[in-house]
């Protein structure tokens, strides 16, 4: 009988525990203090000493015990039932800052912890309409590489409060506009040379000369090869970086332009007065000279055309314009000229703009 007593105190007691301790931390603590008393009594009934078994002891005599030891291998649950209740991660807050000045720009609250750079970059754009997502660099430190779009704000080493640095990449071009004007370009100009332009070969050989089959099958190849290239830039190639700063192409008029000029003064080697038709050389960017008299005027108009777009201003444009109105008026002098003096001068060049002016 004074056993029995016993085992019912400490049933009572271990219960007792249970709905006195929170769930969480306290009812480990609960459990832990039950557990040694039932230990206690379990070994006095002559019970395996400490065997356990996936988390609790087993083949006790209380019942109390399997319902209080209990545990989920992914939730902790007290006595009552109820499962932990994991906490929550907080909104953050998005303070974005000028790379340069340090001057902030906008402050973002309650950004929710599972936004990427991308969605960050569209909530910077409805403050800014003028910085589009794609100009957009975002970075933890203003010397410090870019962050990606998919990158997650509560996996940066950042606290509530994250701190970015915006840097614009000036106007952007398609990377699909990019590779069409470059693959259609090099079909293009294939095509000029297999169909024997008279400004290539002359009249007599257009007229006169006949292609072989191996020429025909050649043609055929790299058409098709450029052809299915421009195909799959429409409906297949999809670019990790959808666009090109818009400055390139600025860079590459003005690296065209200064080619010309050299070739230009190239040809003045036998004196300042010796005037000769200028031809294309290996300089990919003198091939220009197939289609007008004056490319470095062409290579300067795209260069100001680039630079309108790029700072979308109404002065440089009407500058732009101005600018092409006058080197048109000396491309067509400097044309003439040439066609005036020299008698095998390439007929189907153009002053300053391929096939139309």
């Amino acid at each position: 009988m004074r056993e029995a007593s016993e085992d019912r105190a400490l049933v009572a007691t271990d219960r007792h525990l249970c709905r006195q301790q929170p769930a969480g931390a306290g009812a480990q603590s609960a459990l832990g203090s039950s557990l040694t008393l039932l230990r206690f009594a379990w070994e006095k009934e002559g019970g395996r000493k400490g065997e356990r078994g996936g988390g609790l002891l087993r083949d006790s005599p209380f019942p109390s015990l399997h319902r209080c030891t209990k545990v989920s291998p992914t939730a902790f649950q007290d006595c009552a039932g109820q499962p932990r209740r994991e906490q929550q991660p907080l909104d953050a807050n998005v303070e974005i800052l000028d790379y340069k000045t340090k001057k902030q720009l906008c402050f973002l609250d309650k950004v929710e912890p599972h936004a990427s750079i991308n969605d960050i970059r569209l909530m910077f754009h409805k403050f800014y309409p003028q910085w589009y997502p794609a100009r957009q660099s975002m970075r933890l430190d203003p010397k410090g590489k870019a962050l990606r779009n998919e990158e997650i704000l509560q996996r940066l080493p950042v606290g509530t409060t994250a701190t970015l640095y915006f840097k614009d990449l000036g106007p952007q071009i398609g990377w699909t506009m990019v590779f069409l004007i470059e693959y259609a370009g090099s079909l293009f100009i294939y095509l000029l040379f297999y169909l024997r332009m008279p400004f290539v070969y002359g009249l007599e050989k257009k007229l006169m000369s006949r292609r072989l089959p191996v020429v025909n099958l050649a043609c055929i190849c790299h058409s098709s090869h450029y052809i299915k290239r421009l195909i799959e830039t429409i409906f297949v190639h999809r670019f990790s970086h959808g666009t090109m700063p818009l400055k390139s192409i600025f860079k590459l008029c003005e690296a065209g332009n200064f080619s010309i000029h050299v070739e230009l003064n190239n040809l003045r080697g036998n004196g300042p007065k010796t005037r000769r038709i200028p031809y294309p050389t290996k300089n990919p960017f003198t091939w220009l000279f197939f289609f007008v008299s004056c490319p470095n005027y062409t290579y300067e108009v795209g260069a100001w055309i680039s630079f309108t777009i790029m700072t979308q201003c109404v002065p440089v444009g009407l500058f732009t314009l101005v600018g092409f109105i006058q080197m048109t008026i000396w491309a067509k002098d400097k044309h003439c000229t040439y066609v005036r003096e020299f008698k095998d001068y390439p007929s189907l060049r153009m002053p300053i703009i391929p096939f139309l002016l």
